[in-house]
């Protein structure tokens, strides 16, 4: 795995720090001259720590606005490494508290998914981890199950390259199946339960598969003549 360069770190500590200060600044002018009772503390540190996360959002999408995740291989020194590696930081450091939880809705974990920045079609809901949510298309009505992940990195040794990845509409992704980096699934595919579908695979409308690694176990039905008009 390649180092992280001391002036990533620093750019992304002074992100962070940016962070902190709009979240206490917020709860400070928010809620620091109510009457909170009894329970004042516990109500500015819950207070706190959601307005640190929006602010994380915030500050996270205004980074990637100005330095922006591209498809392809990672050259080292590269503005392209820089938004890669502050990237991963914040995933490390932030975000993977509230991705790979339990305790937070599915359906809250699609808004956080859309701050980050994933596509997500209407009624798409994941109960899975999106670790690339920039580079992660997914259409309408698709479901991912428990414990599946989806990332759009690949990590050989020093090299590091990113690669989209598009899941179609009604498409199901089995709990704990893995999705790799430039995977493209169509439209009403079925991703079977553990499947492991290796990098820049192509899986077609309708067809269904699993196994480790993953590969077609049934293809998509055949329409008859009747059923065309």
């Amino acid at each position: 795995m390649r180092a992280i360069k001391p002036l990533q770190i620093a750019v992304f500590l002074a992100l962070l720090g940016l962070i902190l200060a709009l979240g206490v600044g917020a709860t400070a002018l928010l809620l620091g001259g109510l009457p909170l009772g009894d329970f004042r503390g516990v109500a500015l540190l819950l207070a706190a720590v959601l307005l640190t996360y929006l602010a994380a959002f915030a500050v996270y999408r205004g980074f990637l606005s100005a330095v922006p995740l591209r498809e392809g291989e990672v050259a080292e020194h590269s503005r392209h490494e820089l938004a890669a590696n502050v990237n991963i930081l914040f995933y490390l450091l932030l975000f993977n508290s509230l991705i790979r939880t339990h305790f937070i809705p599915v359906p809250i974990v699609r808004l956080i998914y859309l701050a980050l920045g994933a596509r997500l079609g209407a009624n798409t809901y994941s109960a899975g981890a999106l670790l690339d949510p920039p580079l992660t298309r997914i259409g309408s009505n698709t479901i991912i199950g428990h414990d599946a992940v989806v990332f759009a990195h690949v990590i050989e040794g020093c090299r590091l390259e990113l690669k989209a990845v598009v899941i179609g509409d009604g498409v199901t992704i089995g709990a704990k199946a893995v999705v790799m980096a430039g995977v493209r699934i169509g439209d009403h595919a079925i991703v079977s339960a553990g499947a492991v579908v290796t990098k820049d695979t192509q899986i077609g409308a309708g067809e269904i598969w699993g196994g480790i690694p993953a590969r077609k176990l049934k293809a998509a039905p055949t329409l008859k003549a009747n059923e065309l008009g």
